[in-house]
């Protein structure tokens, strides 16, 4: 072994206090909480950055797509079914959905809140399955004719309930000799939906597709389709199919360009995050740097023995680094072990700290999701061990290699 018998056994007497105080002496100690808790945030933080990226990018790409189709020239898509028929016939397209999206005012008997309408038909909505599940509480058998779904978080703002009426207002109403006339129609609002994402709970109105035909004066016409691909790594290639298929009366774009500045800020954050909390590691490696270098010092007398009884430098230095290697082991091991067990359970940790606190830790109107997630990536796990491990060795060589040089004389001139 690397380690003899006799050296691990001075390693493990050094570390033990010399008082009743503990098993570990203080500045031990602290060196070890040090680095267990850098170890746990680092990895609790990118655990939650990553869960957070994955669960909104989950969320937009299954209520949206990775692609969608609107018209070059401001007109809606009359010739959809043609369409929708050579883009499903695209290598790697999953799902192709036409709809209609569009903004209006939507007024309850309480109160009047600017809204998104999107139509589209029950068996789309089935088809999609972040839809489908934030639709399990609501009848999609009834989901035709002038009825509405709306949003969990809008049916509160607007004190709906199934079975009442949700009158919507679109300035684009007939033209007459006296001007325009805005377009208003009651429906009666059959269920609602959580998609577990803010902006859509909280602003969406989803509608049988020929009702908002009717309802906007559409015909037979949609004003976007939407496109789920199997891969979204062929991402490119199959947009541009879609765009030689579609010629210049459409214009595609995908999910990337509408949410480039969203996820590139959550990048840089999370990088910067790294950068702050590697540093909180490395403070704990000097703390370990300053124990051992107490621990030499109290240590001279003992070293200065050993070196009396034939210890090589080579000995001692083992010995103390022995000790440097135990409290960087343990320390990362135990933020392990919290990082870990932190991440599993984070969401009830959130819910018990709201309780005791009395405020919303995790606010879905900021942050969009209405659970806090994390996601824990094993190789940026290892790369946090490692990177702790070989911080923690480091840290070892100074002080070990200042007992090895111990001088035994100087030690013992006034013993």
């Amino acid at each position: 072994m690397i380690f003899s018998k006799f050296e691990r056994m001075a390693a493990w007497r050094y570390l033990r206090a010399k008082r009743k105080e503990g098993f570990i002496s203080v500045i031990t100690g602290f060196a070890v909480v040090g680095i267990a808790l850098g170890v746990a945030t680092l990895i609790i933080v990118m655990s939650v950055m990553n869960g957070f990226r994955a669960e909104l990018l989950s969320r937009i790409l299954g209520i949206n797509g990775h692609i969608g189709i609107v018209s070059t020239v401001g007109l809606p898509f009359n010739n959809y079914h043609q369409a929708v028929q050579d883009i499903a016939a695209i290598e790697n397209v999953k799902i192709v959905i036409p709809q209609i999206e569009k903004q209006l005012l939507a007024t309850s008997g309480r109160a009047a809140e600017g809204a998104m309408v999107r139509g589209i038909s029950r068996e789309d909505i089935v088809r999609k399955p972040v839809l489908a599940e934030g639709f399990k509480g609501s009848d999609l058998n009834a989901f035709e004719g002038d009825v509405v779904i709306v949003g969990s978080r809008f049916a509160q703002k607007m004190g709906l309930v199934p079975g009442a009426e949700l009158t919507l207002i679109s300035p684009n109403g007939k033209v007459t000799a006296f001007g325009t006339v805005p377009r208003m129609k009651s429906y009666r609002v059959i269920g609602t939906f959580d998609v577990g994402m803010y902006e859509y709970d909280a602003n969406y109105i989803f509608m049988p597709l020929e009702a908002a035909q009717k309802y906007f004066g559409l015909g037979d016409a949609v004003t976007q389709i939407d496109v789920t691909l199997e891969n979204d790594e062929m991402l490119r290639p199959v947009r541009q199919a879609i765009e030689q298929s579609v010629g210049a009366a459409a214009y595609v774009y995908d999910w990337k360009q509408t949410n480039s500045a969203f996820f590139n800020a959550i990048d840089v954050e999370r990088n910067v995050m790294f950068i702050v909390l590697t540093l909180i590691i490395l403070v704990a490696a000097f703390n370990i740097i300053t124990g051992l270098i107490m621990l030499v010092k109290d240590k001279a007398r003992d070293v200065a023995v050993l070196r009396t009884m034939g210890a090589t430098k080579g000995m001692i230095m083992r010995i103390f680094f022995v000790d440097g290697a135990f409290i960087g082991m343990v320390g990362t091991a135990a933020g392990l072990l919290l990082g870990l067990l932190f991440c599993h359970n984070i969401e009830n940790i959130r819910q018990l700290l709201q309780k005791i606190s009395g405020q919303d830790l995790f606010s879905a109107e900021i942050y969009f999701l209405s659970q806090l997630p994390a996601k824990v990536n094993a190789t940026e796990v290892a790369a946090v061990v490692l990177m702790a491990l070989l911080l923690s060795f480091l840290a070892t060589l100074y002080p070990a290699y200042r007992a090895a040089k111990f001088d035994p004389v100087e030690a013992l001139r006034y013993e």
